[in-house]
């Protein structure tokens, strides 16, 4: 998959940005990695021990609440008061070693001006764990996480707003990175250039229909080199 074409224009605005907001999962680092697998199957497992359900039942129940709450967490918070450090400490305990140092991604945020900031579902425990084996953890200035967005989840307009508010962030100067198409609705609304890494999971291109995704790839590390060389596909 090719990105969306633009003119010179529209790549050096980027480059001119003054804040890049980036998701992590999927995002930072590649599909390939499937981080995901792990932490879906420990929902499952907290699911099925907390609830009292068989495995099916558990995962029906993990995916129903993603899709209505945004998160799984947020439907266990809301329709049975689990404790959220709980639900988080569980499904991260998982091994990182399948994420690989990037060389190509760590150059490219070194070249990229602009402060950088990382915007994640997760916690900032599973953030630093994840930038650690990228190796990019230097690159980025702090990190917003699900327990900073009060529980709340991207794509709910809330947790923007009070990043926007805490880090002192003009939109229109501002880019969001993310894999999920719908989470970059809000962004581009309120003025961010928005660039979406398309993966193959179905929850990727919800809501990807509309004018709010300006730059599209599925491979964030080479469309950040050549953007930071100069080498825009016109």
């Amino acid at each position: 998959m090719k990105e969306i074409t633009h003119d010179k224009e529209s790549w050096l605005a980027l480059l001119a940005s003054e804040t890049w907001i980036f998701d992590l999962d999927n995002t930072l680092y590649p599909e390939k990695c499937n981080l995901f697998a792990q932490i879906d199957k420990k929902m499952g497992h907290f699911i099925s021990q907390t609830l009292d359900l068989e495995h099916d039942e558990a995962k029906a129940v993990q995916k129903k609440y993603f899709l209505e709450h945004g998160t799984t967490l947020n439907g266990l918070m809301s329709n049975h008061g689990v404790e959220p450090k709980d639900f988080l400490d569980f499904v991260h305990d998982i091994d990182y070693s399948p994420v690989l140092r990037d060389e190509t991604i760590d150059k490219a945020l070194a070249e990229l001006p602009g402060r950088k900031l990382i915007f994640t579902n997760g916690t900032v425990k599973h953030a630093e764990a994840t930038l650690a084996q990228l190796g990019i953890a230097h690159h980025f200035d702090d990190i917003f996480d699900i327990i900073a967005s009060d529980y709340i989840p991207k794509p709910n307009a809330a947790p923007y707003d009070k990043m926007i508010k805490q880090f002192d962030i003009d939109p229109t100067k501002a880019v969001m990175v993310e894999d999920m198409a719908k989470n970059l609705k809000y962004p581009a609304e309120v003025g961010m250039r928005t660039v979406w890494v398309k993966t193959t999971a179905d929850w990727s291109s919800m809501g990807s229909e509309g004018g709010h995704i300006h730059h599209m790839t599925n491979d964030l590390s080479g469309w950040m080199h050549r953007l930071v060389n100069h080498e825009y596909d016109l």
